[in-house]
């Protein structure tokens, strides 16, 4: 079964002072077309393909579209919930990867079975983050 790979995409975006914060539904979006390769290559050490890629979008970045490979979620309150929605209801009895800096966020999904990482893993040319 494919490994359900979900990212937080607030918490990916702000983690680079980029001015992400002019433009957030752009900085989402920019992320989202990012991820599309991840989706096929999967993340060297952490992730095999195949796998799910679901980016999970809140606030300003509501409304950002999916794209081949990589399915956005828009959550309607809180990101974190959202995430910890899909970790319970599409992550149980396969391999879940949340990538997310979140101390707090990380707690609740690995209370669920799910393994986590930091937005390095994702960010190119940065190197992986710890996988808990």
């Amino acid at each position: 079964m494919e490994c359900l790979l979900i990212v937080d995409a607030a918490n990916v975006v702000g983690s680079v002072p980029d001015g992400w914060w002019r433009d957030r539904r752009g900085a989402a979006e920019r992320l989202r077309d990012a991820l599309v390769d991840t989706a096929t290559t999967g993340l060297p050490g952490l992730v095999d393909p195949p796998l799910e890629l679901v980016l999970v979008v809140e606030g300003a970045a509501r409304g950002v579209t999916s794209v081949p490979g990589v399915r956005v979620v828009s959550a309607d309150g809180s990101g974190d919930d959202a995430m910890v929605r899909l970790v319970a209801e599409e992550g149980a009895g396969r391999d879940c990867l949340v990538v997310t800096a979140d101390r707090g966020l990380r707690e609740r999904v690995q209370a669920l079975g799910a393994r986590v990482t930091g937005p390095r893993a994702v960010r190119r040319g940065r190197g992986r983050g710890d996988v808990r």
